[in-house]
């Protein structure tokens, strides 16, 4: 299938799974392709993780911005159980990423099952892609299981 055919495919896959992400991410990229900027795609794919990593984290940060959160709601962090499990959730969050770049250094291929994976969590568990370094810590934790479980797993 080539490259048109499988962008083609996600569209409707997204429309009908309702995954607007899906739908015009694969719309631009098809675009892209048609009016011949495959030379972008390079740089897209290095760099457009960045830049939506940048405006997620931008939105997150906002109620910082607006003054919705005050230096109470930042003490409460450190002196309320909900506040100590989200930092230590935090920390988890952030190591995984960490093993997830691991992973994805010794077994590049992985990245196939991790963006494919990643559709199946949009389109049908309603999930929201918020980059594949946490997919791929998650790969390495249940990798982990699995080899302590079964063995060694080729």
């Amino acid at each position: 299938m080539n490259g048109e055919m499988l962008l083609l495919f996600l569209i409707i896959v997204g429309m009908i799974g309702r995954s607007p992400i899906i739908t015009t991410a694969a719309c631009v990229l098809l675009v892209i392709k048609l009016i011949h900027l495959e030379r972008f795609l390079p740089t897209i794919e290095r760099r457009g993780l960045e830049l939506g990593l940048l405006f997620l984290t931008m939105g997150v940060l906002v109620p910082f911005a607006s003054e919705r959160i005050s230096s109470k709601d930042i003490l409460a962090v450190f002196t309320s159980w909900p506040g100590i499990i989200a930092l230590v959730g935090g920390a988890i969050a952030t190591y995984m990423n960490g093993k997830g770049l691991d992973l994805l250094k010794i077994d590049p291929q992985l990245i196939v099952g991790l963006v494919i994976g990643s559709i199946f969590g949009i389109i049908f568990m309603r999930g929201i892609p918020v980059g594949p370094l946490m997919a791929a810590g998650i790969t390495a934790l249940l990798l982990k299981i699995a080899t302590f479980l079964f063995g060694k797993i080729h």
